[in-house]
């Protein structure tokens, strides 16, 4: 037993080093061929292959081992076998979870010790828990250099020898910095915790031997059975079993999951869906097999194995499951519970929240390490003066201590209040209701997004299809002459019940051209009617003996359409409001009602679905009447053009009715005999029992009849935008902003909301880069894309990935320079990972926006997440940073309250450096004039009151500082655009505010020492009298747009003040202070301090002004 054991750990750690060795190898090889990048690629057949057994770097030798005597194992064996300890628990701590494949019964969950553990069925959103929140909120605050700067500073003073003051002018700014920092974190915290309680105590039943019970969706467990009602959310993953539709399917809304608009076809499975709805499953002997949890939504593997009796096994795939988080949308389904929790296939895709940083904050941070390099510069600058003598590295951290205001601490905790305060803001203003800041750490973040990120569907779209356009080539019909259609179709239908009732009947004389529109009309509509996937479902359905009683009832009933595409579902409501109306569809026959009342049915034959390879759908259909059998085909004009007649019409209509963003549809028919169906049926059974390249047998079987057919119409449909939302993309553009748009619909659906949204110019192309699934693909398709200029890009997630496998950077680079970039058919996680790309290459921030599930991981990815409230859930809205109910909010969001934040937060944080510069200047030079020694120049009390009360108000007001009005940022979004180049707070900014605070500082220090007549403690007095003076004057000369509480701020940290100097008789000469003597010299000291600002200031905006000035 332990010779296997170590034999498996060296075989481990041999396959480790070879993996080493090989991926150096690849790593070496790829650098080789970079090269050919550089020139067009000419490759042969055999593409780019190599031999296997070529190694560029062989796995190291390992020599025989020495002879180890007592010596070695009581010194150098003790370390190794520690070491090799520590290495074991650090690889059983850190390997990730295996998954494992699972067994269930149905019924009834294995018990006792061998009962394998699943997760709870529990989703959380938190960043901590109640063992976690104070480490990782230290840990979060202590990696700042300024906050660590202050804590070695503050720990220095327990040692007397060189303590500075009191411990509480140290510690007591930065435990209430932290206090502050851990209020707001736990109240965001909090939210989410409520949050996460809302979706986890919905109420689900579960079947038990005692019926239903109810149960909330957290005490859901693996093997449970659970029935989920009609528009009801799906709480964990499960395999369908049995629902209450007769033919024992259901639809499912998978839009919070994969994007997509389409309802999803669901089948029990067949041998349970027979037994009766209760406890009756609970009586059979079953079991099912499900694979091991893994990412991918599309698919699944599993068996079903009934033992009563004769042992029978079905396959189970990806129609028997219903994954969480998809909605269902038909009848009731019972389901048995295979994942549940961290399992399920919509939290696997999904990426752990994490603690965002602005940008702003790491600008911040980077400041901060100049200060500390300017405070050790000044440190030793003055050591260098004194001399080195006695003890001088007590003096030289004495000294450092002293210049420690030069990083002010009070930074941070003015800086954390600025992003309440604009959260609030945010929350308050009444253009952009029910607007929710989930998180108050990065609210300036969204004053420079330079690349947004949309989903489509519920986000861009409403994911409403309206029927726009009929066009029959010769005449076409619009949603404002839909009359004719009806009265076209009653004709045709009423000419036919009369020459089938009384043949020899005179009818009413029309003309030919007439007659020709309604035989065109009628056969138009009868097309589209059949020609689908729709199944109608009424809200209450009464056995009937007959179906013509059935309908009768069914006429007085609302009816709602399922299908596996919105389109389909408008496409069925637009026949039925025209007057043909499809009342009755199972899986082999289909009903329809003329507008006279009789009933048309037809058993269908075959059934030929749509897929994005073929972009078309067919169906054979036969009417029981007269016995025809006919051919439907509609699709995508790319693939019909080829399939109809010759027309001169198609080709253009199809290019207008695209500019005006309709999706279109060919539809055509073709007339089949009865021996024509019978051979094309002995074929095509013979291709779907082949077993080698059946799907390609099956494909040309069915293209065999897809020549030669009769063009119908060409039908025209409009997903109904998002209010406002071609307004608020073409403010986003003219604001700078970059906008990709991320779906996981259709290629087609997407191309037209590019177009309808106008994301995608009229004067723009589309390069639309074709399906490659190799590396000479991938770099012919990059070369043909760097030929365009200015045209927006479409590309799928799968080509993607096939690019950003061989050529990231070139890629990247080339799309960055698109005016718009759409990808779809594109996963959750493909989304997350496009957020990073853009991150990781541009360095610019990123804004993502999403209302589903499926768009929580490029949330939580971005620089600023915003969630939509949509109609299927809140997922996204709660997993974001900032929640919003509709996009066109996101304009002013960014525009307006993003542009304030940022520009406050800059101006706040440029003048709390100031404020420790200039105190810090003044005490170098009165180290400098008294013999360099490390004396504080304030008392401890003033120097807290200085960076707190004195100052606070006036220099916290700031954030309420706004350089234009909200109408005119966004009358003229151009604006934002300067916000991007990051001048607000640069290098050149805050050095310029250095030279502003020595300035200011060696004024205010020398013009004291200069007036000071006779006690040390006038200096004091006079000095600190005119630094608070300067700095409300300096917050005046630096507000743009004066608001009242700017005003209170500044008058009451001068009453503060001057009550202070009363307060704290003992510090200042009270009789001095009631001199003229201490007026005058304090007020000339800050004249001269403050006025040649001002001068410049005015002189700078005379000739110099800002380009909002001139709007002003």
């Amino acid at each position: 037993m332990m010779a296997t054991a170590g034999y498996s750990v060296n075989s481990r750690e041999v396959n480790f080093y070879q993996t080493i060795e090989q991926q150096k190898g690849s790593r070496l090889t790829g650098s080789e061929s970079s090269g050919m990048d550089d020139s067009p690629l000419v490759i042969g057949g055999d593409g780019f292959e190599t031999d296997d057994d070529e190694y560029l770097l062989r796995p190291r030798q390992v020599r025989g081992g020495c002879k180890r005597g007592l010596g070695y194992y009581l010194s150098n064996g003790l370390c190794l076998a520690c070491s090799k300890c520590c290495e074991i628990m650090c690889f059983k701590c850190r390997r990730k979870k295996e998954y494992q494949p699972r067994t269930l019964y149905l019924g009834g969950r294995k018990e006792g010790k061998d009962a394998p553990r699943y997760p709870p069925n529990i989703i959380r959103n938190q960043k901590y828990n109640i063992i976690s929140f104070v480490p990782l909120v230290l840990f979060e605050q202590f990696k700042f250099f300024l906050n660590f700067y202050f804590l070695v500073m503050a720990c220095s003073q327990f040692i007397p020898e060189i303590r500075v003051g009191y411990l509480y002018t140290t510690w007591g700014p930065l435990i209430f910095v932290i206090f502050v920092t851990m209020c707001r974190e736990a109240v965001d915290d909090i939210r989410r915790l409520q949050r996460d309680r809302e979706v986890n105590s919905q109420k689900y039943k579960k079947l038990t031997r005692q019926g239903l019970v109810s149960i909330a969706s957290s005490g859901i467990c693996v093997g449970d059975l659970i029935t989920v009602e009609k528009d009801q959310r799906v709480p964990a993953d499960m395999v369908l079993v049995q629902t209450t539709e007769r033919s024992g399917s259901c639809f499912v809304r998978t839009d919070q999951l994969d994007g997509e608009t389409d309802w999803k076809l669901r089948l029990a499975v067949p041998a349970t869906q027979n037994l009766a709805m209760g406890t009756a499953l609970l009586d059979i002997k079953a079991q099912v097999y499900a694979e091991k949890p893994q990412k991918d939504i599309h698919g699944f593997t599993g068996t079903f194995t009934q033992m009563d009796g004769s042992q029978t096994e079905e396959s189970l795939n990806i129609e028997n499951t219903l994954w969480a988080n998809t909605v269902v949308a038909s009848g009731t389904a019972v389901g048995l519970v295979i994942y549940t929790g961290p399992e399920t296939r919509s939290v696997m895709n999904t990426s752990q929240p994490k603690s965002k940083v602005g940008r702003l904050d790491m600008e911040i941070n980077t400041l901060t390490k100049i200060l500390f390099f300017m405070v050790i510069v000044l440190a030793l600058l003055m050591m260098i003066l004194k001399g080195f003598g006695g003890p001088w590295y007590r003096y030289l951290f004495r000294f450092i201590v002293l210049f420690s205001y030069i990083i002010p601490i009070s930074l941070r905790v003015n800086l954390d209040m600025g992003k309440v305060v604009y959260s609030w803001m945010i929350q308050r203003d009444k253009n952009i209701p029910d607007t929710v800041v989930r998180s108050t750490t990065i609210p300036e973040e969204l004053g420079r997004i330079q690349y947004l990120l949309s989903d489509k569907t519920g986000t861009l779209t409403q994911n409403e299809m309206v029927f726009k356009r009929l066009h029959l080539g010769a005449v076409s019909f619009t949603s404002e002459t839909m009359d004719e259609v009806m009265a076209h179709l009653k004709t045709s239908f009423s000419q036919a019940t009369l020459s089938q009732g009384v043949p020899q009947a005179p009818s009413r004389p029309t003309t030919k051209i007439r007659r020709t529109v309604v035989t065109r009309v009628q056969e138009a509509i009868k097309a589209v009617a059949l020609c689908h996937n729709v199944t109608p479902v009424f809200e209450q359905t009464d056995t009937a003996e007959s179906s013509e009683i059935e309908a009768d009832q069914q006429n007085e009933q609302q009816v709602t359409y399922q299908a596996s595409s919105p389109d389909e579902v408008a496409l069925v409501t637009w026949t039925e409001s025209v007057g043909l109306t499809l009342i009755k569809r199972d899986l082999s026959s289909m009903t329809l009602r003329t507008p006279q009342g009789r009933f048309l049915r037809f058993a269908i034959l075959q059934i030929f679905p749509f897929t994005s390879e073929t972009k078309r759908m067919g169906i054979i259909v036969k009417e029981e009447e007269s016995g025809d059998i006919t051919f439907y085909m509609k699709g995508a004009d790319v693939v019909m053009q080829s399939i109809v007649q010759y027309n001169d019409w198609l080709d253009e209509e199809c290019g207008n009715m695209a500019r005006e963003g309709l999706r279109t549809l060919v539809v055509a028919r073709k007339s089949l005999t009865e021996d024509q169906y019978l051979d094309f049926e002995t074929r095509y059974h013979q291709a779907k029992m082949s077993v080698h390249e059946r799907a390609a047998k099956i494909a040309a079987v069915v293209e065999s009849l897809e020549r030669d057919m009769q063009l119908l119409c060409l039908t025209g449909v409009e997903d109904k935008l998002q209010e406002c939302v071609r307004p608020t993309l073409e403010l986003l553009r003219n604001a700078g902003i970059k906008i990709w748009m991320l779906t996981g619909d259709k290629l087609e659906t997407a191309t037209c909301i590019a177009k309808s949204s106008k994301l995608v110019s009229r004067t723009q192309t589309i390069h639309t880069f074709r399906r490659i699934t190799n590396r000479s693909d991938a770099h012919l398709e990059l070369n043909a894309f760097r030929r365009k200029n200015d045209c927006a890009l479409v590309i799928t997630g799968e080509s993607l990935q096939v690019v950003l496998q061989f050529y990231e950077h070139e890629f990247v680079e080339l799309a960055c320079q698109c005016p718009a970039v759409v990808v779809c058919r594109c996963s959750p996680t493909q989304k997350a990972d496009i957020v990073q790309l853009l991150k990781v290459h541009t360095d610019k921030a990123t804004c993502a926006i999403g209302d589903g599930g499926n768009d929580v991981s490029m949330i939580q990815v971005a620089d600023a997440g915003v969630g939509i409230v949509g109609k299927e859930g809140k997922q996204a809205s709660l997993a974001a940073d900032f929640s919003i109910t509709q996009f066109s909010h996101l304009g002013r969001l960014l525009v307006v309250h993003g542009r304030n934040s940022y520009k406050s937060s800059a101006s706040l944080s440029q003048f709390v450096i100031h404020r420790g510069l200039i105190i810090s200047t003044m005490q170098a030079v009165f180290s400098s004039v008294f013999y360099f020694s490390s004396i504080a120049l304030f008392p401890g009390f003033l120097m807290v009151g200085y960076a707190t009360v004195f100052t606070m108000f006036p220099v916290f007001s700031l954030v309420l500082d706004k350089d234009v009005s909200a109408t005119i940022a966004m009358t003229y979004p151009e604006l934002y655009k300067e916000l991007t180049k990051g001048r607000t707070l640069n290098f050149k900014t805050f050095f310029m505010w250095v030279l502003i605070s020595i300035y200011q500082g060696g004024i205010l220090m020398y013009g004291a020492l200069l007036l000071f007549e006779d006690d040390f403690i006038h200096i004091v007095a006079i000095s600190f009298t005119a630094l608070i003076l300067t700095e409300l004057l300096m917050v005046a000369l630096t507000v743009r747009t004066w608001h009242y509480l700017m005003m209170v701020g500044e008058i009451l940290s001068l009453g503060i003040y001057i009550a202070s100097l009363f307060v704290f008789r003992k510090s200042f000469d009270a009789a001095f202070l009631q001199t003229w003597d201490f007026v005058w010299r304090v007020l000339v000291i800050t004249s001269v301090s403050c006025i040649p600002l001002y001068i410049l200031k005015y002189l700078q905006r005379k000739f110099s002004p800002p380009s909002y000035s001139k709007l002003t």
